[in-house]
């Protein structure tokens, strides 16, 4: 529905020019509809009544502004339900032919208020339009697009009582983006990481995505993906949810609450991210939407394909009134990103019999007697890099609504959608027998080196042996859901709702053939002192099959499975016309399952080993060389591909079950501070939780089984204020406390363990951790301007009197307490490893502000009154204490960016239209460090996109994207004061063109 469109002034006159010059068309109004329009802001209720009867409302917005309406519940005449709305509003409405007339009554007008509106406003305001879907008389004068999806999203913004944005179905459908991440990326206060060039997760006013709650058609979900990459954690078993999943145009609106009230589900500290799938009643009639575009990437050679549809309609019986609607999206995608990476940097020792006489004596000393942390810090199995994938992304929803009487509403809404990987990754690294990969006592020679600080940033090394590599991999995401919604209105007064919902999301990752190859006696140069990337040569023709022989192929399967059942009833009475009371119970079950099997076989110190199949790497690289093919030389092997629970890898195979009862009471104001517009919610809301964690643990007997149970509860106060100070100012405050659950991983019952050639890490849950507890503070200032913009500023503060953070320290395996039998080759008891565990510690405070200016130039002459800008920017800045490599470190907060900025430019008319974006991230934390390395994380990056459309006819519009178009790199380093760069990556451009057609 096109609701609150902009027009210019003459627009006014010319719809009650046509409404009266058409009484041929006027409306029967003697016949009698069906209504369920709420009490609410009089806007609202006309935008309700405009999709209810077809007719097209015309008022000026100081008219309609600050003014409640009426409950309309019932079967009356579209003239009835007009007066019963509008009684007592201080408005006067009629129909006119097909349109709606709004005017202010006579004592409205001349309140002090009112004439304050008109003579600030009047002369440059443009009316509202309120159009129904369906075409009218009138439609050549509609505005429609991205400057209406901006002012829907503006009007829901300023009609909420606490902080939240929100994106419209136009909105979404018109941004150059590939999924949901990269459409929230445009709102204050969000940031999103990316992998294999799509957003992923999101990051919300500096706090990482395990503290964003995302809800889809009402209630809590999960879905997790994978990433290809091993320096961006591979598998995803996390609180966090991956927006990777679904295409875009499959959701309608998407609301960031970044206020908390007690109505809402407790769980999201930095906020919750409510997604919403189209409903039948959403639209006047039937509705048919057909679309398709092609695809492409700069690193690829692939064109593939991008296809939408929907199909709504509703229908009036016997029985009351009934809709359905299908929608569907298809995306298939190629992704090759490519660059330079090690596995991280760690202290090491050179034997005094690997240095050649080259290197001088000061160094020589440092590398073969410093001890501890003072060792030098060396970069670990540099290696060009390719990850290429093959993604096919497949969306469906459906959605029944039954609407029996003016009193009950239900629906249904059904979600199914998948995400497959096909990946192929590929490296070239000094990881063999005598590798670079630790400390160097082998055939490795140290012919040159350059130290600067602590840390190696130029070497010439031969008699290394390299280790070429190929994984081929397969997994998939299946999400599935069904939500029952009801709503009955038990008197004028008295209404509940209901909600019943299941959904669930299952990770399967059954194809993992990783094959590695190696080449003795080689040489390498690599060279840091330029900075990213790093710059890496050979000694040794990288394209010569002859040099390769088989090392080691290792099989693994990932299996993890999320599901939420929930039920709650809520109910609001309105006790007096400005004042109602809300409450609710609710109770939710959450399970988490899952596994990770693996097998290795080492073929290097066997005399029998067969040859493996080589070949020139296929794809994009920084270089080319030779590489295993591991789904043909698994085959050749016969290695064991179909693990079982034998195979389980230590501290992996877990469960949790959550079972959470909460209830909340709320008081809400509507009413008048004097001359002022005031709303107001105030309540609190109480939880419970029981948790059941099952995993295994470390033992003198070993691994073994074992549960443990712990429960936690509390109660959350909050409070909101939004106060209409001056015509179109709005002030608002709000405080709140909240909690955040600990992260999957963290709760385990469980311990895993993994090695390196120089090491390795032991990682350890804890059950009975308690969760993130914050209190909030928030306060914003908001002014808008007409139909043209608006601008705000806001600020908020965090104080959390619980953070779990990492302790982790370099010890020796043996002081661990876990069996020797999970070590790596040739490792022993005294073999240093970094320990890590979770703890509760103390708190943690963070704290910011925010900047939104959007403003369409309708001030300017001309062709130039068709330019716009949006622009918002947010500062956050919190810290919290961790113990690296046994000291305390002061470190930001995990994944917080201390900037963030989103800023588009659009041009736009009727017919023809074009934007450019540009999403800027700061750098930030990714993880505490170890290994000598205080920190790890990202550097800052500016992704550039941009888009053009032109409606060929009112219902075929062409579209042309580009994404990422300077071609940004993703660079990981190691840590903070050092800058040990890890990881400089590039996925390439994306383009896209394509049509969309509306029936």
């Amino acid at each position: 529905m096109k609701t609150d469109l902009t027009l210019r002034a003459s627009a006014f006159a010319l719809a009650a020019a046509l409404a009266v010059a058409t009484p041929a068309i006027a409306v029967a109004q003697a016949a009698q509809q069906t209504f369920a329009i709420p009490a609410q802001d009089l806007s609202l209720a006309l935008n309700d009544f405009s999709r209810a009867t077809g007719l097209q409302v015309a008022a000026q917005p100081e008219v309609v502004r600050g003014r409640r309406s009426r409950a309309v519940e019932g079967r009356f005449t579209p003239a009835e339900a007009l007066s019963r709305l509008t009684a007592s509003s201080g408005v006067q409405a009629r129909i006119v032919g097909r349109a709606v007339l709004v005017e202010a009554t006579a004592s409205a007008a001349a309140s002090p208020r009112v004439e304050r509106t008109a003579a600030a406003r009047v002369a440059a305001a443009p009316p509202i339009i309120s159009a129904p879907s369906q075409a009218t008389e009138v439609e050549e004068i509609v505005v429609t697009g991205f400057r209406a999806s901006l002012n829907a999203a503006r009007d829901l913004k300023r009609d909420a009582v606490g902080a939240q944005d929100v994106i419209v179905a136009d909105d979404i459908a018109a941004f150059p983006d590939l999924n949901l991440a990269e459409s929230l990326q445009r709102v204050p206060g969000v940031a999103i990481t990316r992998d294999a060039g799509e957003g992923r997760q999101i990051s919300l006013r500096g706090l990482g995505p395990d503290f964003t709650r995302t809800q889809l058609n009402g209630m809590e979900v999960l879905g997790n993906t994978a990433s290809g990459f091993d320096n961006r954690g591979s598998v995803s078993r996390t609180r966090s949810f991956d927006y990777s999943l679904f295409a875009s145009e499959l959701f309608n609106r998407v609301t960031v609450e970044k206020s908390y009230a007690a109505e809402q589900d407790e769980g999201g500290i930095g906020g919750t991210v409510g997604l919403t799938t189209a409903r039948p009643f959403d639209y006047a009639g039937s509705r048919l939407v057909l679309g398709a575009k092609a695809q492409t990437n700069s690193n690829t050679d692939s064109v593939t394909p991008r296809v939408i549809a929907l199909a709504s309609n509703r229908w009036q019986t016997g029985v009351g009134e009934f809709g359905a609607l299908l929608s569907a999206a298809y995306t298939r995608n190629d992704v090759n990103e490519y660059g330079m990476r090690s596995w991280t940097w760690t202290k090491i020792n050179v034997n005094a019999a690997n240095i050649g006489p080259n290197v001088s004596a000061a160094d020589r000393d440092r590398l073969v007697n410093a001890t501890g942390l003072n060792r030098i810090s060396a970069p670990q199995a540099v290696s060009p890099s390719t990850w290429y994938a093959e993604r096919e992304r497949v969306g469906l929803t459906g959605s029944l609504q039954w609407r029996p009487n003016a009193r009950t509403d239900m629906s249904l809404d059904l979600m199914y959608g998948t995400l497959e990987n096909t990946r192929d990754e590929y490296a070239q690294a000094p990881a063999g027998v005598n590798a670079l990969t630790g400390n160097v006592t082998g055939t490795q020679r140290l012919n040159a080196v350059e130290i600067r600080g602590d840390s190696i940033v130029y070497a010439d090394w031969s008699g290394v042996d390299m280790r070429n590599e190929h994984k081929h991999s397969q997994d998939k995401t299946t999400f599935t859901q069904a939500v029952w919604n009801g709503a009955y209105q038990a008197s004028d007064t008295l209404r509940f709702n209901a909600l019943v919902g299941y959904a669930k999301s299952e990770f399967e990752g059954p194809v993992f053939d990783k094959v590695f190859i190696q080449a003795t006696n080689q040489s390498l140069t690599y060279d840091y002192r330029g900075g990213s990337p790093v710059a890496v040569t050979y000694g040794f023709d990288t394209t010569d099959p002859s040099l390769w022989g088989l090392m080691r192929a290792d099989a693994r399967e990932d299996f993890i499975t999320s599901e939420y059942k929930t039920a709650e009833l809520n109910g609001a009475w309105d006790f007096t016309p400005s004042s109602s009371l809300k409450f609710g119970v609710s109770h939710r079950d959450f399970q988490n399952d899952g596994w990770q099997r693996f097998n290795r076989v080492d073929w290097y110190n066997n005399p029998a080993r067969p040859a493996p199949v080589v070949e020139v790497i296929g794809y994009d690289s920084l270089l080319p060389y030779i590489v295993p093919n591991a789904v043909a030389t698994f085959d050749r092997t016969g290695q064991l591909r179909d693990l079982t629970a034998a195979n389980d890898r230590a501290g992996t195979n877990y469960a949790l079950t959550e079972k959470t009862t909460a209830a909340f009471v709320q008081y809400e104001l509507d009413t008048q501070l004097g001359s002022m517009p005031l709303k107001a919610n105030a309540g609190v809301r109480y939880y419970s939780t029981d948790l059941t964690s099952a995993g295994t643990v470390a033992t003198n007997a070993g691994l073994v089984p074992t549960t443990i149970e712990s429960s936690y509860d509390g109660y959350l106060p909050a409070a909101n204020v939004s106060l209409e100070v001056m015509p179109d100012m709005i002030l608002r405050l709000g405080a709140s406390r909240n909690i955040s659950r600990p992260s999957l991983d963290d709760l385990r019952a469980a311990g895993s363990v993994s090695f390196t050639p120089f090491g390795g890490s032991v990682s350890a849950g804890n059950p009975n951790l308690e969760p993130f507890l914050a209190d909030s503070v928030e306060a914003s200032w908001e002014y808008y301007m007409g139909r043209s913009g608006y601008v705000a500023l806001g600020v908020f503060y965090k104080k959390m009197d619980s953070f779990i953070t990492a302790e982790t320290a370099s010890v020796r395996y043996g002081d661990i307490g876990y069996p020797l039998s999970l070590l790596g080759p040739d490792q022993t008891a005294d073999t240093i490893y970094s320990y890590s565990r979770p703890v509760n510690g103390d708190g943690a405070s963070i704290k910011g502000a925010e900047f939104a200016l959007q403003r369409d130039f309708d001030f300017l002459p001309g062709l130039f009154s068709n330019l716009g800008v949006s622009f918002n920017a947010t500062y956050a800045e919190g810290e919290t204490d961790s113990t690296v490599d046994g000291v305390v470190r002061t470190l930001s907060l995990a994944n917080l960016s201390k900037w963030s900025s989103n800023a588009t430019v659009y041009y736009e008319t009727d017919v023809w239209g074009a934007r450019v974006s540009s999403a800027y991230r700061d750098g930030y934390l990714d993880g505490i460090g170890g290994n000598g390395n205080i920190g790890s994380g990202y550097h800052a990056t500016t992704n550039i996109d941009a888009t053009a459309f032109w409606n060929m006819t009112p219902s075929l519009k062409l579209v042309v994207e580009g994404i990422n178009l300077t071609d940004e790199a993703t660079d990981q380093y190691a840590d903070i004061v050092e800058q040990r760069s890890t990881s400089y990556t590039k996925s390439g451009r994306t383009f896209t063109v394509g049509l969309t057609y509306v029936f």
